[in-house]
């Protein structure tokens, strides 16, 4: 008697259920590498705003709190659409400012939350804990 070649029913459902688990391990790999690749959004404009307004302040010892003075709308959002940044100055001096980017559109769920840079050049999500910030991970 001649014995039949291939794969057995059990086989398959055991291969099946492998790829299965892989591939739910990718896509949650990559929904964790998509939310830190969209961060640089917020970033590059946090730090224009920055930048912008340090020469803004060497101008006239003082920081605005407008945003079209660095040509973005008042709340502005980022070149991407993932975040919306706002800009703040303390008391009536304003001799500091803080801008806050907050996620939007597809980006709400990032575990870094809302980021901020302030006159000091302090960076921060809005999450403190340690594990959503680890190394500066959020920054």
């Amino acid at each position: 008697m001649e014995r039949c070649r291939g794969f057995s029913l059990l086989e398959l459902i055991i291969v099946t259920a492998i790829i299965a688990i892989l591939a739910a391990l990718a896509t949650q790999s990559y929904a964790r590498y998509a939310f830190r690749s969209r961060r640089s959004d917020a970033q590059q404009m946090l730090m224009a705003i920055a930048h912008g307004q340090e020469r803004w302040y060497a101008i006239h010892n003082r920081y605005t709190d407008d945003l079209s003075k660095f040509g973005y709308n008042d709340p502005a959002i980022s070149p991407h659409g993932y975040y919306e940044v706002t800009l703040a100055v303390a008391g009536s001096s304003a001799q500091a400012f803080i801008a806050t980017a907050a996620p939007i559109n597809s980006q709400v769920g990032d575990v870094c939350g809302s980021l901020s840079i302030d006159n000091a050049g302090n960076k921060k999500p809005t999450r403190t804990d340690g594990m959503a910030n680890a190394n500066g991970g959020c920054w």
